[in-house]
């Protein structure tokens, strides 16, 4: 009897319990990256001009790391239903519920990053003027397009988190697409109001943009998803995960000639700083190089994990699969907490 109860605990709990490895090793990553990016911009204060305070500009990279990470987290949740096609595996039901489960609270978080990064950004708007007021929050949106922004953002975020929660109670009766959608939705105003928005090039520049970050998030979102929350159901990866190989290769052509050709507009755009020195003389440039060291060094893992780990996944053999993800996932992290700081970075 008490072999049996070892064996139904064991059944029932351990495969269909969420693995907080990667979370953990994409926040401290992502951090990290954050704290790398902050000390390469660091300025000497220069007087007679106010200067922000240091919560508000140590605030704002942790604030968008944080909304960059929820926004992975909720669509890479939304992803994995998709992930795992018509032919779903019966034992597979506990996984897509914590999936949707995780959908709903990575969206909220989103949506509260969303709010925080605008209360952060109004504060930096007026610096060294005392208490931030509803009214001067009120002004900071009808002026400037990153408040309007955010304001999509949040409310897109919102919606996502309402869908996931029907889902959660309705099942397939609310289309995983339509929950995928309006994570994506919410992914696109923040590009416009960005280095790209400033571009000789906007219309291009943006388009590239928005496309690097969907691809990044949809191929990191869909890697933490399958680690996280399905890393012993064994039917389940060997359905999902040649799909996703597909989807990641994809993700991976994308961004690198997005983020690359990016890069090239800022430096070809700008009348004083030339590319080739100041990609290693700027801080823009040593952040955009870290960006890609950490993509070729995720790509080198995942085409181990494709051409050396898939085939025993498909055949339902036990791998070093979890392993390999947490270190892509906390590659990625650390390229998402640098990303965070080179959204705010002006190449000078």
């Amino acid at each position: 009897m008490r072999r049996l109860r070892g064996v139904s605990r064991s059944a029932t709990v351990s495969p269909s319990s969420p693995r907080l490895a990667p979370l953990i090793a994409v926040i401290t990553a992502a951090l990290s990256g954050v704290l790398a990016g902050l000390a390469l911009t660091t300025t000497t204060p220069v007087a007679g001009i106010a200067q922000v305070d240091t919560a508000v500009r140590v605030g704002l990279p942790l604030a968008r790391a944080a909304l960059d990470l929820a926004a992975v987290a909720a669509i890479g949740c939304a992803i994995l239903p998709l992930l795992a096609g018509d032919r779903v595996p019966s034992s597979s039901a506990r996984v897509f519920a914590q999936a949707r489960l995780g959908v709903a609270m990575s969206a909220l978080v989103w949506a509260v990053a969303a709010l925080a990064s605008l209360v952060l950004q109004a504060a930096e708007y007026r610096p060294g003027r005392g208490a931030l007021s509803f009214a001067d929050l009120r002004s900071y949106v009808e002026t400037v397009a990153a408040g309007k922004a955010l304001l999509v953002v949040a409310g897109f975020a919102l919606t996502q988190a309402l869908l996931a929660l029907a889902a959660a109670r309705l099942g397939h009766r609310v289309p995983p697409e339509l929950v995928v959608g309006a994570g994506l939705f919410a992914l696109l105003p923040l590009p416009v109001t960005g280095h790209a928005g400033d571009s000789h090039f906007a219309e291009y520049a943006m388009l590239l943009l928005e496309l690097h970050i969907v691809s990044v998030v949809a191929w990191t979102g869909g890697l933490g998803a399958l680690i996280a929350l399905a890393p012993r159901n064994r039917s389940l990866l060997a359905t999902a995960l040649p799909r996703f190989s597909r989807l990641a290769t994809a993700c991976l052509a994308v961004a690198a000639a997005t983020g690359v050709l990016n890069g090239v507009v800022e430096f070809v755009q700008h009348p004083t700083v030339a590319l080739w020195p100041g990609l290693f003389t700027t801080a823009y440039g040593q952040l955009l190089l870290g960006k890609v060291v950490a993509l070729a060094v995720v790509a080198a893992l995942g085409g181990y994990t494709r051409w050396k780990l898939m085939p025993g996944v498909v055949r339902h053999k036990r791998t070093a699969l979890a392993a390999f993800a947490v270190v892509e996932l906390s590659v990625m992290g650390l390229a998402y907490g640098l990303a965070a700081v080179l959204s705010r970075t002006p190449l000078v």
